[in-house]
């Protein structure tokens, strides 16, 4: 699996269990990977649970680069798309600020609406101006603290 297949499958778990929020995240996890026969992915894994771990913090820095929208006027889809690519942003230094932007363009091309993709665009720039990013990563789930 390709870095962006594994982008488009954790964008699309992270866009299930939004439409789900009473479910467990895991529960969510395991059946979608059954479900849609997904082999599971390190990738995957870190950026589906890293996300619903930062969910407020994450949420927060959207929002605040987010002038005039709140989430909740933010489709489901761009949501996804925004809180993948804010984790790694903030909690995936290795990963070039530039890609990740880049290809969350691409997946808001793929599967929202017109506008979604410069708006995408635009909330990611803000957000990878923000000197906070260069903070240490916290340990993802299964890494010693």
């Amino acid at each position: 699996m390709t870095r962006h297949e594994a982008r488009e499958t954790a964008m699309t778990l992270l866009y299930e269990r939004a439409c789900n929020m009473d479910a467990d995240a895991n529960e969510v996890y395991v059946r979608s990977l059954s479900l849609r026969d997904i082999i599971e992915n390190d990738y995957i894994k870190t950026v589906y649970f890293g996300v619903w771990d930062h969910i407020g913090e994450l949420d927060e820095k959207i929002s605040s680069c987010a002038i005039e929208w709140s989430l909740e006027r933010m489709s489901r889809v761009t949501l996804a798309i925004l809180r993948l690519a804010a984790y790694e942003l903030y909690y995936m230094p290795e990963m070039p600020k530039s890609v990740t932007i880049n290809e969350a363009v691409e997946l808001a091309k793929h599967f929202d609406e017109g506008a979604s993709a410069s708006f995408v665009n635009g909330i990611l720039s803000s957000m990878a101006s923000d000197a906070s990013i260069e903070k240490t990563p916290v340990p993802r789930r299964g890494e010693n603290k």
